[in-house]
């Protein structure tokens, strides 16, 4: 299974990752940050199958896609 990491302060809420997400498993979860961007979150990650197309079409690169067999882990990142 994969995690959905967001880096909410790189995120402008664009909604690609959304968009792009050929299996459905990202969100608009409804929560607005301080700069009043709306952020992406995980629906339901067991259907993602680890294509990073989220994260490679971000803009802002405020997204990683991690498999829960790797065991590195990504600073300042929410899940």
């Amino acid at each position: 299974m994969y995690t959905f990491c967001l880096n909410p302060s790189y995120c402008k809420g664009c909604g690609i990752c959304i968009e792009v997400c050929p299996k459905g498993a990202i969100k608009s979860c409804g929560r607005i940050d301080a700069k009043g961007h709306e952020l992406p979150e995980e629906q339901d990650m067991t259907r993602c199958t680890g294509c990073k197309l989220c994260e490679i079409v971000c803009p802002d690169f405020a997204i990683a896609i991690a498999s829960e067999e790797s065991s590195e882990e990504v600073p300042n990142e929410e899940k």
